[in-house]
């Protein structure tokens, strides 16, 4: 049994012997939840920042101030990115379904670039905190390796993709810190 929306229709799959009964209440659960699904994804770019305002307030005492923070679709590679220059977090949305820890540590990780750029000591003792740091960096290298993206390096992060202590804080203007699965980028 499956649902989906085909334009403004609304198809829902159910089995040819179901009675007229069971019909209808198969058709009203399945609506439900296709509903519910799509409510979870559309969570809009003020939700996202409210909470990583509320990360940072809880894990980092609200040092991190963003300038901006929203979804995205142009990444093809990358989880999110972080320009320190002007306090930019773009998110990508194909973490919008990913469970609400992983998405926490995404937006963690990129906050606490707004404080230190690279992947340093400093770096990871401003993410210890959070209890679910290393679970949620299992699941992006499950999901990078369901989306085909390369294997990292033992010493790769799984957001960022560089090495732990490769990464050095960006001298230039313009430098975007980024959870790709390659390193920093450069705008």
């Amino acid at each position: 049994m499956s649902a989906y929306r085909d334009g403004a229709r609304t198809v829902v799959l159910i089995p040819a012997s179901f009675s007229a009964a069971e019909e209808d209440r198969w058709v009203e659960r399945m609506l439900a939840r296709l509903t519910a699904g799509e409510r979870r994804r559309e969570s809009s770019d003020a939700a996202l920042a409210a909470r990583a305002a509320q990360l940072s307030r809880r894990y980092l005492g609200g040092h991190a101030r963003p300038t901006s923070v929203r979804w995205v679709s142009t990444m093809g590679r990358r989880w999110a990115s972080c320009t320190p220059a002007d306090g930019t977090i773009r998110v990508s949305d194909r973490l919008r379904d990913v469970p609400d820890h992983v998405l926490d540590y995404v937006l963690l990780h990129e906050l606490a670039h707004l404080l230190v750029p690279g992947h340093g000591p400093s770096f990871w003792r401003l993410l210890a905190s959070y209890p679910r740091l290393e679970r949620a960096r299992g699941f992006l290298d499950g999901l990078a390796h369901a989306e085909g993206l390369p294997p990292q390096d033992d010493g790769d992060d799984p957001v960022d993709g560089g090495p732990d202590e490769a990464t050095t804080a960006p001298e230039a203007e313009g430098v975007v810190v980024s959870a790709e699965t390659e390193g920093v980028a450069r705008e």
